[in-house]
């Protein structure tokens, strides 16, 4: 298996590629991610109307820093002019590649005529991705979905559009935008782009294990894969599925004292990045998923338990010390106690 991607003038050493998810991969997720191995981990979804404006939320989504390997900024709008703006805006902030989504399927976008919206008018996506590829010397990448519904798979179609008017890559979901998460990505279906295209083409879709990500990359014949959902809780998911895939070598999560690092850095750095009492607001969910994805304890509903205690705690030094708490060896001894139990023994153990 060839090593990385290129896309445009920019090598991306591998070609396990982290998905820009609103509210996950903001800047401390992303230095996070991109030291554990990540190549690519792209910004959250930045809207170019508000980001034009300089609304102060918006702005730091599109935040870059040290730390990482790359830059890339995905954008989101259905303005054409607009969209070139904010083009211009993220090439200015130092974004190394600008995606652009067609395949978000909230209908918050949708109803605004952007995102997956935009596969039902393919003339309006064309005029963007015109626009934004003049607007910058960057690579321009796409990401899309199968098509609107069962009944306009266009994903080839507006590829074609895509490479001919100077896009340097193209990412599939391998669904429609009425399925939203239902159902399972249609792996084989991405192959139609592959097909139609010369530029790399990214299969993204229910893509965890390193089986499914052989098999994703065997049906599409796409040249790399992304990752969405299955990071969650797993910041380190694409550096050990790139290492699966170019060696065989079977992933080993992390033990209980490299997960608790990877956590306590990730929750300091939101902190940092965020300020107090945001960071560790901002920080709850992933704080969930952590726990949820950890094997300790072993039975499903004490980590409920546990999760729900905390994600209920009001500083980092407490959430640090329950959390070395919940994942110390002597907890095992506990596990037959009681989940009723939990949450004074996570107390006592502090």
């Amino acid at each position: 298996m060839s090593a990385g991607l290129q896309i445009g003038d920019v090598r991306i050493a591998g070609r396990v590629l982290m998905a820009p998810m609103t509210g996950i991969t903001d800047l401390p997720f992303r230095v996070l991610a991109s030291k554990l191995g990540a190549s690519y981990v792209a910004t959250e979804m930045v809207a170019s109307a508000e980001l034009a404006r300089g609304r102060p939320d918006v702005v730091r989504r599109a935040a870059v820093g040290g730390g990482l390997p790359l830059t890339v900024i995905q954008l989101v709008g259905g303005d054409p002019a607009v969209m070139a703006e904010g083009a211009r805006m993220a090439e200015k902030a130092g974004a190394d590649i600008i995606d652009l989504n067609f395949g978000c399927p909230a209908k918050e976008v949708t109803g605004a005529a952007c995102g997956s919206a935009l596969m039902r008018t393919p003339e309006r996506a064309a005029a963007i991705m015109a626009a934004v590829v003049a607007a910058v010397s960057r690579p321009v990448t796409v990401k899309m979905r199968l098509g609107w519904d069962e009944n306009s798979h266009n994903a080839a179609d507006l590829a074609r559009r895509a490479e001919d008017l100077g896009v340097a890559a193209i990412t599939v979901h391998g669904r429609t935008r009425k399925q939203f998460y239902t159902g399972v990505a249609d792996w084989e279906a991405v192959s139609e782009v592959k097909q139609a295209v010369s530029v790399p083409v990214i299969v993204n879709g229910d893509i965890i294990t390193a089986e499914q990500a052989r098999e994703a990359l065997t049906l599409s014949g796409a040249d790399g894969l992304m990752l969405g959902r299955g990071v969650y809780g797993r910041p380190w998911l694409a550096a050990h599925l790139e290492r699966a895939l170019a060696g065989g070598s079977r992933l080993q999560e992390p033990d209980r004292e490299e997960r608790l690092a990877i956590v306590i850095e990730h929750l300091r750095g939101s902190v940092a990045f965020y300020g107090l009492p945001l960071g560790l607001k901002m920080f709850r969910k992933h704080l969930g998923w952590y726990i949820e994805q950890a094997p300790w304890p072993e039975d499903p509903l004490e980590r409920r338990v546990a999760k729900a205690r905390l994600c209920r705690l009001e500083t980092p030094l407490e959430v640090e010390q329950a959390l070395s708490a919940l994942w110390s060896p002597a907890v095992d001894q506990f596990s037959n106690s009681g989940v009723e139990n939990l949450p004074q023994l996570v107390e006592a153990a502090r």
